[in-house]
């Protein structure tokens, strides 16, 4: 059983924002667990939770649904964690496996398929810029995570 998810197969789509909130609480509860994201998002961006998971809700619904109301910069937030401590590609690659895994398990329909493709375009982005970008002087890493649903 993976990250947060309920028993059984999922019958429910991510097409709401409670929805959407479920689900970004869901996976953030296992990121802030994990031995590799936990500590970035803990101890290098300090990350207060409870002030966190509404705007990560609020981009997610914005990024699936088209609901108005995020407001921020998550290019330059990354950047200044990235500052402090870089990411590597084995970061990304772990947070699209725990996204995976958390839409996965608990959400089946056009939207679920729709979160994981932006899911991919926004590590890829993020990847680009902060890993692949600062290491243009020697030879980057590709980032390469394979979609897990057919």
């Amino acid at each position: 059983m993976g990250i947060g998810a309920p028993t059984g197969e999922p019958v429910r789509d991510l097409d709401t924002p409670e929805e959407v909130a479920e689900m970004v609480r869901r996976f953030y509860q296992g990121v802030a667990q994990d031995d590799l994201l936990g500590p970035m998002f803990n101890d290098v961006a300090q990350v207060d939770w409870s002030e966190h998971l509404p705007k990560l809700t609020r981009f997610w619904s914005r990024a699936l649904l088209g609901i108005e109301g995020y407001q921020g910069n998550p290019f330059r937030a990354h950047q200044l964690v990235s500052d402090r401590s870089p990411f590597t590609t084995a970061h990304f690659q772990r947070w699209l496996e725990m996204f995976h895994e958390t839409v996965e398990e608990g959400w089946v329909g056009p939207y679920a398929d729709r979160i994981l493709e932006i899911a991919h375009r926004v590590a890829e982005v993020h990847h680009h810029q902060l890993v692949e970008v600062p290491q243009r002087s020697s030879a980057a890493t590709p980032m390469v995570m394979g979609r897990t649903r057919p």
